[in-house]
């Protein structure tokens, strides 16, 4: 996108709203400018009302003029900030809202291919970045381009000869400022760049500080994140040196620019061309429009800034899902909960190796059948497929002979339950993770789900039971607890379709006895397609497909499968084995 669509972009989108606001603000810029410019004024008739005249007649009245040009400047700056300020955090909150909506509703894919931290990283650093130039940017342009309007018109008004001398300074900031700027935008990209590696590798610290911990890394890592945080302090340094580098300019300008005006001043002065009371007033006029010119000078670098930001949070908000509903999708009605794979091929990405490759399946409606097969075989795949996590590439897959790619994504997964081998649950309490499943759940419902699940075993023996928070990730549960946790929630969902991936973890014998029933119970009359990795999952499996090479290599019940398929055989023997 180029600069100018990004305005638009976010004028149309952010901006257009808050316009009477910042007309507001701009009426406050536009009083601080005059109340500015009047200080200025103000030393001339001071000066030669004052001490030149000694006049005791504006003895009071000049004063008091100062005083209140001083105090409508500071409440004209106070309350155009203020504005501004709320205008930048609605527009923050509407720029991090879009953004995780968009996030919300992507597709599995885009969230595989980008690390988690730098999501973070574009929702807070970014979005500040494009907050300040919708907010710091427009309130400096006006408030200081008025001001410095302001000023030079006194100073024009004391004497043009010296205001032409002056003037020759803002061009020259200009090309000062484009040049900074320009570098500022490179930095600020390299720097977001440099915060989301760092923010990533902090996460996977965070998470696997138990692995680093047995395996003694401390050391290792602490010396790969002051790597990280090296290079991340060498690209911040970068930075903070161009913002600095605009002072040595404008200082040296500004002692250039002095000097000659005070040069041409005495001049006009001896040709009585210049009043003293005259040369203190534009003096004042200049020096007061020094801050404006710097930060108008600089805020080519803030807009710079949000550009950069803008080039990384639009492209997500704006990111189109592959995976949504077509133009005349139709609610998925469901009898059986037969669900079949029809010559179905997919990769993760184009051009990439096909991890399933014209498969066939059919599902009974109501039964259990059980996908047995090697580790990257393309088991996990085949249930990532029947909600949608994923298109196919080719093929179909139907749900009671309705292909689930023409009936809605929402009807398809309201109608499934999985139950991932890798819980997942999050830092609140249990109850809230049960009801995660249907928010208008009961706390009966919540309580039964947790009893046909045999998790109110160890719940009720917690001191907050249902209300006990579990940590990240239920860090401060069993995984046997976390795993009855997960079932409480399928169940409470009250789906006709389970996916369920065995986990292959080993527990005790009265876990693994609790949770298999728990698993009966949210299987029972349902449509269960399970990634086997117990004897006793496969044993009561009405149907059994092996899986290799993402490819169905054998079909049957168990005694069959043991004559026909050297794959099952030699899994069946293992299992045996380890049992």
């Amino acid at each position: 996108m180029t600069s100018i669509q990004i305005f638009k972009r976010l004028y149309r989108d952010y901006t257009k709203k808050y316009v009477p606001k910042i007309f507001l603000s701009v009426f406050f810029s536009l009083l601080l400018a005059a109340s500015t410019s009047a200080i200025a004024y103000l030393l001339d008739p001071a000066i030669n009302e004052l001490f030149v005249k000694k006049s005791s007649t504006l003895i009071f009245t000049i004063p008091l003029l100062i005083i209140t040009a001083f105090a409508i400047k500071g409440v004209s700056l106070y309350l155009a900030k203020v504005i501004m300020i709320g205008v930048a955090e609605e527009v923050k909150k509407e720029l991090q809202t879009d953004m995780f909506a968009s996030l919300i509703k992507a597709d599995t894919k885009l969230i595989d291919e980008k690390h988690s931290g730098k999501f973070i990283t574009n929702l807070i650093n970014d979005v500040n970045w494009i907050t300040s130039l919708l907010s710091t940017a427009i309130l400096n342009l006006f408030k200081d381009s008025l001001t410095l309007i302001g000023l030079l018109s006194v100073m024009f008004y004391q004497n043009w000869k010296l205001s032409l001398i002056a003037i020759i300074m803002i061009p020259l900031a200009s090309l000062a400022a484009k040049s900074l700027g320009k570098r500022i935008g490179k930095v600020t990209n390299e720097q977001m760049l440099k915060v989301g590696v760092l923010n990533t590798y902090l996460m996977e610290i965070f998470k696997n500080h138990k692995l680093m911990k047995i395996f003694q890394k401390e050391a290792y890592e602490k010396k790969r994140a002051l790597k990280y945080i090296n290079t991340l302090k060498e690209t911040s340094k970068k930075i903070n040196i161009v913002f600095v580098r605009a002072s040595p300019i404008m200082e040296i300008l500004t002692g250039i620019m002095i000097a000659c005006l005070i040069f041409v001043s005495a001049k006009l002065v001896v040709k009585n061309e210049l009043e003293v009371s005259n040369f203190f007033s534009f003096l004042a006029a200049m020096m007061l429009a020094y801050q404006p010119v710097r930060s108008l000078a600089t805020l080519n670098i803030t807009i710079q800034q949000g550009l950069t930001g803008s080039r990384r949070v639009l492209p997500i908000i704006d990111d189109i899902n592959e995976i949504k509903d077509v133009s005349n999708a139709e609610e998925l009605k469901l009898t059986e909960g037969e669900v079949k794979f029809e010559n179905v091929s997919f990769e993760y990405q184009k051009d990439q190796l096909q991890i399933i490759k014209s498969i066939n399946l059919k599902i009974p409606g109501k039964k259990m059948t059980s996908l047995v097969g090697h580790s990257g075989a393309g088991k996990s795949t085949i249930l990532n497929l029947i909600p949608r996590f994923y298109n196919i590439h080719s093929g179909d897959i139907l749900i009671d002979n309705q292909s689930i790619y023409k009936s809605t994504i929402n009807s398809v997964r309201k109608n499934i339950s999985l139950v991932s081998q890798d819980t997942t649950l999050f830092d609140d309490t249990i109850k809230n993770n049960i009801a995660y499943a249907n928010l208008e759940a009961s706390d009966e419902e919540i309580v039964e789900a947790a009893k046909f699940s045999f998790a109110d075993e160890f719940i009720d023996k917690l001191p907050d039971k249902y209300d006990t928070l579990i940590g990240e990730n239920g860090i401060r549960l069993s995984g046997g607890e976390k795993q009855r946790l997960s079932i409480a929630r399928a169940i409470l969902k009250k789906s006709s379709i389970i996916l369920l991936d065995e986990a292959t973890s080993s527990l005790d014998a009265e876990t693994e006895s609790k949770i298999q029933r728990a698993i009966n119970f949210l299987t029972e009359g349902k449509t269960t397609i399970v990634i086997a990795h117990r004897l006793s999952t496969i044993l009561n499996s009405d149907k059994i497909y092996v899986i290799d090479n993402g490819q169905v290599v054998s079909e049957g019940k168990h005694n069959e499968l043991l004559t026909n398929s050297k794959i099952y055989k030699n899994f069946y023997d293992k299992q045996i084995k380890r049992s």
